[in-house]
């Protein structure tokens, strides 16, 4: 696997970057050449994005209130609905052949949640899932149930693109504006909300790292 740190980049440049990765891997697929895996790392500024199943009315803002935020919407192609990605914000999107793992869509979606589990657990932090809500999750099965992780894919030929999108010193008032992953019950969190404190993100990054090349590997 190869990883590589984009840095800050807004969303349209990253989607059309991880777009080329994808269809190369899956040329390369189709016609039996080799090709290497990508794990793309990176902070986008202020935007939100809705995917294929995503009802527009989660999006709470009208176009000139998007500006006055100083934030953009994009529709993609993604599974699930509406999410936020910002400063402070770990998102990493991984350009991957399950094949080359032997893993399905499902398992590889659990895998993406154990990795940030595991990261969540390093942290001192109690995460897991929720039923019936892909990602990861504080207190998933209480009143306060709140999403620290949202991840959604898009995968052909077994092969993926989009990932996970892990709050760290994520400003969390920019989810008040959508009704996030389409839920109207459920909270939001941060690390940093979490712990009380602002966390270093090559730190987080690194831990990242480290548990999805443990999860890939198993």
């Amino acid at each position: 696997m190869n990883f590589t740190d984009w840095g800050v980049v807004p969303y349209d440049q990253s989607w059309r970057r991880q777009s080329e990765l994808f269809d190369a891997a899956v040329a390369a697929k189709l016609d039996g050449r080799p090709h290497r895996n990508e794990i793309v790392f990176c902070e986008h500024p202020h935007v939100y994005t809705l995917g294929r199943s995503g009802k527009k009315n989660n999006m709470l803002l009208g176009e000139e209130q998007l500006k006055a935020i100083n934030a953009t919407l994009h529709h993609i192609d993604r599974g699930g609905d509406i999410t936020y990605h910002g400063p402070g914000q770990q998102v990493c999107y991984p350009i991957i052949n399950l094949d080359d793992f032997g893993l399905g869509l499902k398992e590889y979606i659990r895998l993406l949640e154990e990795a940030v589990i595991r990261v969540c657990n390093s942290y001192g932090i109690a995460a897991g899932r929720m039923e019936k809500a892909t990602g990861v999750w504080l207190s998933g099965h209480a009143a306060a149930a709140r999403k620290i992780c949202a991840i959604g894919v898009r995968s052909s030929r077994y092969v993926t693109m989009h990932g996970l999108a892990l709050n760290v010193n994520t400003d969390l008032r920019y989810f008040d504006y959508i009704n996030p992953c389409g839920f109207t019950d459920k909270g939001v969190t941060s690390l940093q909300k979490e712990l009380g404190c602002e966390l270093s993100m090559n730190e987080v990054k690194h831990r990242l790292k480290e548990q999805l090349i443990n999860v890939l590997a198993s």
